[in-house]
C-alpha cells in the first residue's frame, strides 16, 4: 500500500494552511496512521518563506494541545502537483491560482478544504492575518473539522 499524500494550501503558508498541517498531523498521529499519510503545506505566494506559522496561530494551536513551531513556509512548486494526491486550497482564490499552475491532469487533486466538514457551511477558510484572536480561534475550528472529515474520507477510500 502507497502512502496517501496531502497538501494544504493558502496565500503565504503563515496561517491557515499551517494549522490544517498541524491539526491533520495530529489527528493522524493519534489515528496510528502516521505511517500511511504524509502531510505538508504550502502558500501561492512567496512572502514568508522559510518562516514559522504566524504567533497568533502557534498560540491558538498550542492552547489546543497541539505543536506547529517545527513548520516552515513555503511556497507551492510545479512538482507538488505530481506529489500529492490530495491538494487542499484553503479559499476560492487559492484554489483558482493552484488550478492556473497546475497541468488539467492534476486538476482533480485540487479541492477545496471545507468541502470535508459537514459542521460548517462556510466554503472558505477566512485569513485571519489582518484580525484578532477571534479569527484564529474560528479558522481552528473550521480547520479542526474538515480535517476529521478529510480523515474519515481518506479511511474510507484509501487505507
Amino acid at each position: 500500500m502507497s502512502k496517501v499524500s496531502v497538501l494544504f494550501v493558502c496565500l503565504g503558508n503563515i496561517c491557515r494552511s499551517p494549522t490544517a498541517h498541524a491539526v491533520f498531523r495530529k489527528l493522524v498521529e493519534d489515528s496510528g496512521l502516521a505511517a500511511e499519510i504524509e502531510i505538508d503545506s504550502a502558500g501561492t505566494a512567496a512572502y514568508h518563506v522559510g518562516k514559522h506559522p504566524d504567533t497568533r496561530s502557534m498560540e491558538v494551536a498550542r492552547g489546543r494541545g497541539i505543536e506547529m513551531l517545527d513548520l516552515r513556509a513555503r511556497k507551492v512548486d510545479f512538482g507538488d502537483f505530481y506529489a500529492y494526491d490530495y491538494i487542499l486550497a484553503m479559499d476560492d482564490e487559492n484554489f483558482y491560482n493552484l488550478k492556473e499552475l497546475a497541468l488539467p491532469e492534476h486538476h482533480e487533486k485540487i479541492q477545496m478544504f471545507l468541502d470535508y466538514s459537514d459542521e460548517f457551511s462556510e466554503r472558505e477558510v477566512p485569513d485571519p492575518y489582518y484580525g484578532g484572536a477571534q479569527g484564529f480561534e474560528h479558522v481552528f475550528d473550521l480547520v479542526d473539522s474538515a480535517s476529521k472529515g478529510l480523515l474519515n474520507h481518506i479511511r474510507q477510500n484509501h487505507l
